[in-house]
């Protein structure tokens, strides 16, 4: 008996599961097996170049909320400035939010979807 075949008879099923099969609907791209589809999403994008900024836009666009992590363009101050200072003035176009994490991380919002930036007293 496999550990597959162990772990399934205890927790109570006892169907047979065709490994190859679940493997395939796992890999299928665009399918999360684990959740319902949801209408948007809050999904992490690295910024590593300026091509990133058409990503987020996209991504912006179609409603989703954006987790950026800069770190990878720390090492480069100046030019993550200037791609920083584009996305705000994108993010104000489009009436949506930017709000600073931390160092590393910036979120972003679609329009109508505004950030609470004060702490509760």
């Amino acid at each position: 008996m496999g550990i597959l075949e162990k772990i399934t008879k205890s927790i109570g099923l006892n169907k047979e599961i065709n490994l190859e099969e679940y493997m395939n609907a796992v890999e299928m791209e665009n399918v999360d097996v684990l959740h319902e589809a949801a209408d948007f999403y809050v999904k992490p994008i690295a910024l590593e170049s300026e091509n990133d900024v058409n990503i987020i836009m996209e991504e912006l666009k179609a409603k989703n909320i954006i987790l950026l992590n800069v770190s990878p363009m720390s090492k480069q101050p100046n030019k993550l400035r200037q791609i920083i200072d584009n996305i705000k003035m994108h993010i104000t176009k489009i009436n949506g939010d930017i709000a600073r994490i931390d160092n590393d991380k910036i979120l972003l919002t679609p329009s109508k979807v505004k950030i609470v930036k004060s702490k509760k007293k």
